[in-house]
């Protein structure tokens, strides 16, 4: 099923422009973003074929079958929760039975971990943003014989400022375990015998190891920090995974304000925050921001550092806590109300 076929079958609820729009904190440069919720036509409805989503290749336009559409308002996600909440200036169609549908119903002290939680983990995210532009990765990776060491009178020396001291190759270099000593190797170098070298090559990700002739004698001791390198690969590969997916414009603004780290994505952080404690001390919500706009626009712009965004929001946090724990909403939303109102909805939808 695709967005045209909905809307030329009148399978619509309802239709609006979501995001920075509906929040009041777009741009010259925002996209429009389109959200929506639909009924499946009762002949599919009844069959094998179930659809819960439909979308646009970009994911701009989305558009939720009314059951999974109640099912997430029962769970207070924010996207779903935001919907009930769009104001009249961003509504494309609103069918009368969407009316049914009300915030206050669907409230509860989950929001607490579906908004603030959501946004603790944004801070998290934008922590390792801020890692990864501070701490820029070349894009050839390191060698094996980068993460490993040579003793050395009380200490150890990096093994390549080994072999370059010694004018060695480690293609002849063989190594052997040292019993009961985990990562430690005993290094021996000899030209003239075949030894398997310490890697087989640049782009191994594993030393090897040789068999080694009674008669010969180590010249070293190694440690090969195999765990440091696993880390690193790991660190390596999702950098340039985010390299090759950053969206462009959104890294040149977060370069451009110089903070070293994502300000969208922080500002929204910050207006989840605002608004987890909105729920508690009100029972709802205001999508469109216009008390913390000014605030939501300044850490937009990069105007914070970030540290101190964090001591904001950990702050913040605190307070959420403590409102949510005396608030009077419901632990959780009525299941069996929403269950209802949906067989409701459904049911009315179809004898039109």
């Amino acid at each position: 099923m695709t967005i045209k076929e909905l809307k030329n079958q009148n399978l619509l609820l309802f239709e609006a422009v979501s995001g920075s729009h509906a929040y009041g904190l777009q741009h010259k440069d925002s996209d429009v973003d389109l959200r929506g919720v639909f009924v499946m036509p009762k002949t599919q409805f009844y069959g094998l074929a179930q659809t819960e989503q439909v979308s646009d290749e970009r994911n701009d336009e989305v558009y939720y079958e009314l059951k999974k559409f109640i099912d997430m308002l029962v769970k207070n996600k924010p996207n779903f929760l935001e919907i009930l909440g769009t104001p009249a200036d961003c509504i494309r169609y609103k069918h009368p039975l969407f009316s049914k549908i009300k915030l206050e119903d669907f409230l509860s002290k989950q929001a607490k971990h579906t908004f603030a939680g959501y946004a603790i983990s944004q801070i998290k995210k934008a922590r390792g943003l801020k890692k990864k532009i501070v701490n820029p990765m070349t894009e050839q990776r390191k060698s094996v014989l980068e993460f490993c060491y040579v003793q050395q009178g009380q200490g150890s020396i990096p093994l390549l400022q080994f072999l370059a001291k010694n004018n060695f190759r480690y293609e002849n270099c063989g190594l052997v375990n040292v019993a009961h000593m985990k990562g430690v190797f005993a290094i021996f170098h000899n030209p003239t015998l075949n030894y398997q070298g310490i890697i087989k090559s640049e782009k191994s990700n594993d030393i090897c190891l040789s068999s080694i002739p009674k008669k010969e004698q180590p010249i070293g001791v190694m440690y090969f920090n195999k765990d440091g390198y696993s880390v690193y690969c790991k660190e390596h590969t999702q950098y340039w995974e985010w390299v090759n997916q950053r969206n462009q414009a959104r890294y040149q603004s977060t370069m451009k304000h110089g903070k070293n780290y994502d300000a969208k994505n922080m500002m929204h952080t910050f207006r989840l925050l605002h608004m987890a404690e909105e729920i508690a001390r009100t029972g709802t919500f205001q999508v469109r921001r216009t008390d913390d706009k000014d605030f939501l626009w300044k850490v937009r712009t990069g105007e914070f550092q970030y540290d101190d965004l964090v001591k904001i929001a950990e702050a913040k946090i605190l307070a959420i806590n403590e409102v949510f724990e005396k608030c009077s909403l419901p632990e959780v939303a009525n299941a069996e109300k929403a269950n209802e109102l949906l067989l409701e909805i459904r049911d009315e939808f179809y004898k039109l």
